[in-house]
């Protein structure tokens, strides 16, 4: 994977950095694993604004992904690394020995021809999905599941992964990327490796009118307002906005908003680094 340096040609060409998009094999997605997707430009059932700063871009369709990886003992081969427009990791299309086709989020690694297999049978090797039980000590993993069969909800993002540190009990502990150590049932599956496309981070637009096709609109500053709009605005000439905040009021920089009565805070051995 490897970042795309533009000649300074245009204003917009100069600082532009985008990824070369040289892992990605397909040029079409497999139509059977798509559904429509229809824009709402942020607003609700009602077409009241509910989400600033969203609309317009181009048109998308959503890839059905496989995050429960139930497909165990059956072994699959990977048929094609494609760009999945709803999320910045890459995709892998899957074909299965018994015929059907899936959609995975591709680790690090993943290449077109690879075998992967879900379950107890599973090896720990890139891409194979694995109980928690069953994983060595100091594995790199991602798309982890909080509950038995719910399917991944952590580290799922490009270039991210936790690691598995130790087992208690019934519990593995594992370190997640923002830091936190927490404890995870030892029945939740999680996937070997860590995700693809990890210079996603380096990447830079160039151009406001790149961000707008990925349907993002300008964003006004909360000093550029008035103080009747956001608790930063106001102020006589380039006056700045005093403590850093939202516009409902709550302190932006390390304040904690987490419930300290939340139930599964038991589960947090360590918590996050600021």
């Amino acid at each position: 994977m490897a970042l795309k340096k533009y000649k300074p040609t245009t204003p917009g060409q100069r600082y532009k950095l985008i990824n070369s998009f040289d892992e990605v094999t397909a040029k079409a997605p497999e139509k059977s694993l798509l559904a429509p997707m229809k824009r709402h430009g942020g607003r609700n059932s009602e077409g009241k604004m509910t989400m600033r700063y969203v609309g317009g871009g181009h048109k998308q369709r959503y890839r059905i992904i496989d995050f429960k990886r139930d497909k165990e003992g059956i072994p699959g081969k990977v048929k094609a690394i494609e760009y999945d427009p709803n999320r910045t990791a890459r995709i892998a299309l899957i074909y299965y020995a018994d015929g059907e086709k899936r959609y995975i989020v591709a680790p690090h690694g993943l290449s077109v021809g690879d075998q992967i297999m879900s379950g107890k049978n599973a090896t720990p090797e890139v891409g194979n999905t694995m109980y928690l039980s069953d994983v060595p000590f100091g594995t790199v993993i991602h798309a982890i599941e909080l509950r038995p069969g719910q399917g991944a909800k952590m580290a799922r993002s490009a270039g991210s992964y936790a690691q598995l540190l130790s087992r208690e009990g019934k519990f593995a502990i594992i370190k997640l990327p923002s830091g936190e150590t927490r404890m995870i049932l030892q029945k939740c599956k999680a996937t070997v490796g860590m995700v693809s496309n990890i210079d996603h981070s380096l990447e830079h637009s160039g151009k406001a009118g790149r961000s707008r096709w990925f349907g993002r609109r300008p964003r006004t500053r909360g000093v550029a307002m008035n103080p009747v709009d956001h608790p930063m605005g106001g102020g006589e000439g380039r006056a700045s906005g005093g403590h850093p905040r939202s516009r409902k009021g709550l302190p932006a920089k390390g304040y904690k908003t987490r419930s300290k009565k939340k139930d599964t805070n038991r589960y947090i051995i360590e918590r996050r680094k600021k």
